[in-house]
């Protein structure tokens, strides 16, 4: 023990630090968007914005995914990430299940079925194709997806196959649906990073880092010591929502 420990008794640990993203990097993470190409424009004005005000050297946007189906907008909204992103962030793109319908769709008529009884049919709508009149009608859906084939541009297809699991800024983990508690980052599954919700809603347990996730939809942003959720259904509500941290401080933007 120190002289001053022999003097004073036990040093007091300090307390562990708060959670934080790397130094000199200010992190905004965009919810579910859902087919609002109108909310990801007035979002990406606010980071904008944001980001000239804070001056910080380095700025990384992550999308946690659900950029297709139940809005109106879907094939806007890819095109605009694609063609026409924020200048001068790091850009990372995750996978959200509807993305993950989509491409299954595109290879399997059938999953249409699915897909489209949760919003698929407005994803088809904003590339121009009919969903079949009957979800069950074989005809129509193979009609669906060979139309959609046809018409979906290959820099969509490439987008869509090139979205990662998940990502990690130091302290924080973000994903779309969340994680399955007790099992280590890098042995999740697919499935539970994409769909997960009641084991890890309801979890109070220690994940490690601060999982950042969407993909179950809330009035406002909900904050646990262990989870940030930022789904304020935005093709519904008008309410996209953006988590912003720098350092160990968080705020959000919001339409």
């Amino acid at each position: 023990m120190s002289r001053l420990g022999r003097l004073f008794g036990r040093v007091p640990t300090p307390p562990p630090a708060a959670p934080a993203v790397p130094e000199g990097t200010r992190v905004y993470a965009v919810g579910d968007i859902h087919g609002r190409g109108d909310l990801l424009e007035s979002l990406h004005d606010k980071i904008r914005q944001d980001a000239f005000t804070a001056q910080a050297p380095r700025n990384v946007v992550v999308y946690l995914g659900d950029y297709v189906d139940r809005g109106p907008d879907s094939a806007q909204v890819i095109d605009l990430l694609i063609n026409r992103p924020l200048l001068g962030f790091e850009h990372v793109h995750l996978k959200g299940n509807h993305e993950t319908a989509m491409l299954h769709f595109l290879v399997d008529a059938q999953a249409g079925i699915d897909w489209m009884s949760f919003g698929g049919d407005a994803t088809l709508f904003s590339y121009g194709v009919r969903p079949p009149q009957r979800l069950a009608e074989t005809d129509g859906l193979e009609r669906a997806q060979a139309e959609l084939l046809q018409v979906v541009p290959r820099s969509h297809l490439a987008f869509l196959t090139r979205l990662q699991p998940y990502h990690i800024e130091n302290d924080f983990f973000f994903v779309h649906a969340g994680i399955r508690p007790g099992v280590p980052f890098e042995r999740q599954t697919e499935e539970d990073l994409l769909w997960i919700r009641g084991p890890f809603l309801d979890s109070g347990a220690d994940f490690g880092k601060i999982v950042v996730h969407g993909h179950t939809i809330d009035e406002q942003p909900v904050l646990r010591r262990n989870r940030i959720g930022i789904d304020t259904g935005a093709y519904t509500t008008g309410k996209l929502t953006c988590l912003v941290i720098e350092g160990a401080e968080y705020g959000f933007l919001q339409t």
